[in-house]
């Protein structure tokens, strides 16, 4: 009787509809490994380069080795096979920083969230058609949500406050843009993304007691011509950040 079934491994780890399911393990060999819970299975993903630790002609990612490409071919456009495994790429580093979002590692989220969003750059300019472009734009403020979330996060849990406000507001901007490119900036305010980092700013204003952050003191002085303050508040941003 075969052996390689996975039933006693299923039955130990039973899949909760509810929640996400995530758990940060040790390889045969020592290393790192996530595994998430799905209705079907067991996810396993490699904590360092492509989740699926495979290394497209060498590169640590399918993006590392496209850039290589373009680099060596002014001529250079995606073809469908690419397009299939940029795809493929997609999901996996989506699956991963939803893992590390759960796992609370935040830096992990916001490193693969910019590879997510450097992968998103590379197919907008040089895709082969709208169609395929806006397939992926439209998720562009899903993946600018993750990273906002998570660098705000990471700033608290470095006990940054201020900071975490700061990326919050950064975060917000991008979102805003990409909803101004892709023509739905009535929408902006309303979208429950942009909500939700809203009652977090405000939550985090409200449990922090902070008023505005320097930069929001430093826009404010700059648009009513206080050019004094400005410079007496950039030098304050200069002496924090040394």
């Amino acid at each position: 009787m075969s052996s390689d079934h996975l039933d006693d491994l299923l039955k130990q780890w039973p899949y909760e509809p509810d929640s996400l399911c995530v758990r940060l393990l040790k390889g045969h060999d020592g290393r790192d490994i996530i595994q998430l819970r799905i209705d079907l299975g067991i996810l396993q993903l490699e904590t360092d380069g492509r989740p699926d630790g495979f290394r497209p002609e060498g590169h640590d990612t399918l993006l590392d080795y496209l850039c290589k490409q373009e680099a060596c071919d002014p001529d250079f456009e995606l073809d469908e096979p690419a397009c299939v495994e940029i795809d493929r790429e997609f999901v996996q580093f989506y699956h991963r920083r939803v893992a590390w979002l759960r796992l609370q590692r935040f830096e992990r989220a916001v490193r693969d969230a910019d590879h997510t969003l450097a992968l998103m750059d590379f197919c907008r300019e040089h895709s082969p058609c709208e169609d395929w472009t806006l397939q992926h734009e439209q998720h562009r403020a899903f993946v600018l949500f993750h990273r906002t979330q998570a660098a705000a996060l990471q700033a608290i849990e470095e006990q940054a406050p201020e900071d975490a406000v700061e990326a919050i507001n950064d975060g917000l901007d991008m979102i805003e843009e990409n909803f101004v490119d892709m023509g739905w900036e009535e929408h902006f305010e309303s979208d429950e993304l942009v909500e939700r980092l809203m009652e977090l700013r405000e939550s985090l204003r409200n449990d922090f007691s902070i008023d505005k952050t320097l930069n929001e003191q430093l826009a404010d002085a700059v648009a009513s011509e206080q050019y004094e303050l400005a410079a007496r508040l950039r030098d304050q941003m200069s002496q924090r950040g040394s």
